[in-house]
């Protein structure tokens, strides 16, 4: 039989309200200090639980003083060790390496002028063409970000238009005027395309931005990557059966541009919070404003066939896909859109926790787009 732990938890958020609720809660005992958690069906009396991503076979909640739990946490079994290809485990590998990218280049010295390339003539003019059009392209669809990233250092703006241009062209893919025409082929290309220019080899000039930019930054290829297999989720996947399959699909299509972004904003130098947990909470920024946008676009989505709503919470409500395509909105519909209005605001809580974390000069493009939002969404 394996040993059970009993741990005493504080938990940090309100009690949950229906089933599904994910909650943050940090648990600590005499030995340890406190370790982040998430727990999933955390008004039954079993949940899954996780510890800095780590997947516990099963815990045991009971009640206890206001405000607290006493978790019992099984041992996982041996064969348990084995590494887990659960949604959450997939997205905390990918925050660990980008974190693990970025430590590195900080505790590398600066390299000598002597040690750089020397660009070849008529290159830099040709760069700061591409910048330029990045920041047309970023001024025109994305406003109230695009005045954020003014107040950054001019080098911090030019490769976020790089990235945010990069974003929306995949976007475009599959959302674009010319989506019906997108096939899995098409997908492999572009993936093939960022391949090379991350290699130093651009296709066209807003590839050159993004080349330019990699280089500079230590900006990891994967939630590049990633955000293309989102594209592919479009291809052939219009339903999610539960909500672990849609955040893989919000991290996909959103949380990616958090990994993407940290590492060209910055953290500040007198920051104590672990790269990691900045990470996590630009991770939490794209999966809010994923989700924020599903539940605004609901109807649209409708109307393309695309429910983007956790299939196994729909049926718990009493509701099914046949009331979202014909537009009832009822008390049973009510009550389920506020249960995920709340699990998205409390993505742009853990969210918000990581924006004084970023270098002084990054905060206010991430806060005003968190503002604008999560208002958006009451």
């Amino acid at each position: 039989m394996s040993a059970v732990a009993l741990l005493r938890v504080l938990v940090t958020t309100p009690a949950a309200t229906t089933a599904d609720t994910t909650k943050s809660i940090f648990v600590s005992n005499t030995a340890a200090a406190p370790l982040p958690l998430l727990i999933r069906n955390s008004s039954s009396s079993n949940c899954r639980l996780l510890i800095k991503g780590k997947r516990i076979s099963r815990c045991t909640i009971n009640n206890a003083a206001a405000g607290e739990v006493l978790v019992g946490i099984e041992s996982p079994s041996s064969s348990s060790l084995q590494p887990t290809s659960s949604p959450e485990q997939k997205v905390y590998n990918v925050v660990l390496k980008q974190a693990a990218l970025v430590q590195k280049k900080q505790s590398t010295t600066t390299t000598s002028t002597e040690d750089l390339d020397m660009p070849i003539p008529g290159t830099l003019t040709l760069l700061n063409e591409a910048y330029d059009r990045c920041r047309e392209v970023c001024a025109e669809y994305a406003k109230t970000f695009y005045l954020g990233t003014l107040l950054m250092t001019q080098e911090r703006r030019k490769a976020i238009w790089a990235i945010y241009v990069w974003c929306r062209r995949t976007d475009e893919l599959v959302d674009g005027p010319n989506a019906s025409h997108i096939t899995p082929m098409a997908l492999d290309r572009w993936e093939s395309r960022l391949e090379d220019l991350f290699q130093g080899r651009p296709y066209d000039m807003l590839d050159a931005a993004l080349s330019d930019t990699v280089g500079k930054f230590p900006v990891d290829i994967q939630p590049f990557k990633d955000m293309i297999e989102g594209m592919r989720l479009d291809l052939k996947k219009s339903r999610y059966k539960n909500f672990d399959e849609l955040y893989l699909y919000c991290y996909y299509v959103a949380g990616t541009v958090g990994l993407m972004s940290v590492p060209v904003m910055g953290i500040a130098p007198e920051s104590q919070a672990t790269t990691e947990s900045v990470y996590n909470a630009a991770l939490s920024l794209g999966i809010a404003n994923q989700l924020t946008n599903i539940l605004r676009d609901v109807g649209e989505d409708a109307r393309r066939g695309r429910v983007y709503l956790p299939q196994d919470e729909l049926a718990q409500a009493g509701l099914s896909d046949e009331d979202i395509f014909a537009g009832k909105v009822t008390d049973k519909w009510r009550n389920f859109m506020k249960n995920q209005i709340k699990r998205a605001r409390m993505f742009f809580d853990e969210a918000e926790k990581g924006v004084t974390q970023l270098s002084s000069a990054s905060r206010w493009p991430v806060r005003t787009r968190i503002v604008y939002t999560y208002t958006d969404s009451k």
